[in-house]
């Protein structure tokens, strides 16, 4: 369990930093205010994205295991 949840908490910071960043980008550019707004975005996404990894990991996890024991 350990494992799982610093793994979780690792992969959604990485997935909404970049992810904050990319979105930010495309509807601001980069202005004066991008940063601020990227940091803003990131401390929302960030919470939400954890608690949906951390449930969605086990399902994908067991659809990952059926779809690659299925395709040859």
């Amino acid at each position: 369990m350990k494992s799982r949840l610093i793994a979780t908490l690792l992969m959604s910071f990485g997935l909404s930093l970049t992810m904050s960043c990319w979105v930010t980008f495309l509807n601001l550019g980069l202005s004066e205010t991008f940063l601020s707004h990227w940091m803003a975005a990131f401390r929302l996404a960030w919470p939400a994205a954890a608690v949906i990894a951390f449930f969605l990991g086990p399902p994908v996890q067991k659809a990952t295991v059926f779809l690659t024991n299925r395709i040859p």
